[in-house]
């Protein structure tokens, strides 16, 4: 082979292993996408719980123009499918619970049925789910601002958010706040669009029938109900990775509750009522317990700051 030739070759060569590597990319692409969606579609699972958790509906019913179930009974679905929270039910299940603590107050029920006061499971978390809100509508019948200003402005991005009927894409959010301090811990998004179920990205999220058993209709059986669904998980998974580092026990690590005089007492300054009286508290004073205890006294501090120990047979929880 003349020296011309191979030279020719050598171009040759080089053009097709540069198309190769080209080709490849929109493959390697591809997979990653691939890969990427059907992690989206895997419900995260727990091995602990962070705490209770009750969600509520947002204000405006936005979900019946679309023919779907409310977004509450799609994150009920995840939440029990994860085991990350316990769930409290703090609508129709507590309307009915409410009806049968009637009929035990008035002695209805039966003997033994052990149904009272002191039972209830408190809340830790409440979490509402929602669209995000979007800045202007940038067409294609998108559906958005429906939480108007409460989130105030960047906190999520300036995303136009939303649902896009035209695109088949929805970005929704999840706030959940601490219910003892009334902290909001987090708003996160989450994004989906139609070429995530495409590859494959529902996984097995819409067979078998869970969503529909959950009542999150038409979640599973129509195109957008898919897309919001898988959206509304992308926020559920972030909400749990950012939670993951906060305690279990979230009563424990919270202010403890207020406690309020119910007679004539003193503010120690140890943990006994032989030890120097630091002030005298009059009934009503709210004072705010620092954990801290002694058999029957309890350290804690008033509403100017100052700190000691008062008998916890002159107080009450306040209310």
């Amino acid at each position: 082979m003349s020296r011309q030739k191979k030279a020719w070759a050598g171009v040759l060569s080089l053009a097709l292993a540069i198309s190769g590597a080209v080709g490849g990319a929109p493959a390697l692409a591809a997979s990653a996408q691939k890969e990427r969606a059907q992690k989206q579609a895997e419900i995260p699972r727990c091995g602990q719980k962070i705490g209770a958790l009750a969600i509520a509906e947002p204000e405006r019913n936005w979900w019946s123009e679309y023919q779907l179930g409310s977004p509450e009974a799609l994150l009920k679905i995840f939440v029990m499918q994860s085991g990350c929270f316990s769930l409290v039910d703090r609508g129709k299940g507590m309307a009915m619970m409410q009806q049968e603590r009637a009929l035990a107050s008035g002695g209805d029920l039966r003997v033994g049925s052990n149904i009272g006061k002191g039972q209830v499971k408190a809340a830790d978390y409440v979490l509402v789910p929602d669209l995000v809100s979007q800045n202007q509508n940038s067409g294609g019948n998108a559906f958005g601002g429906l939480l108007g200003g409460a989130l105030g402005g960047g906190v999520l991005g300036g995303l136009a958010g939303g649902i896009n009927i035209k695109k088949k894409s929805a970005n929704v959010v999840l706030s959940i706040t601490d219910i003892r301090s009334s902290e909001q811990l987090a708003a996160i998004e989450g994004q989906a669009k139609k070429s995530d179920l495409g590859w494959g990205g529902g996984g097995g999220l819409f067979t078998g029938g869970a969503l529909i058993a959950g009542g999150a209709s038409g979640y599973a059986n129509t195109e957008i109900g898919q897309v919001i669904a898988l959206a509304y998980l992308d926020a559920y998974t972030k909400l749990v990775d950012q939670m993951g580092g906060l305690s279990t026990d979230a009563a424990a690590t919270n202010v403890r509750q207020a406690v309020q005089m119910t007679k004539p007492g003193n503010l120690y300054e140890g943990p006994s009522t032989k030890t120097t009286a630091i002030k005298p508290l009059d009934p009503g004073t709210l004072l705010y317990p620092t954990g801290n205890k002694d058999g029957l006294m309890w350290e804690v501090e008033d509403e100017l700051g100052a700190k000691g120990w008062v008998s916890s047979i002159q107080f009450q929880l306040a209310k």
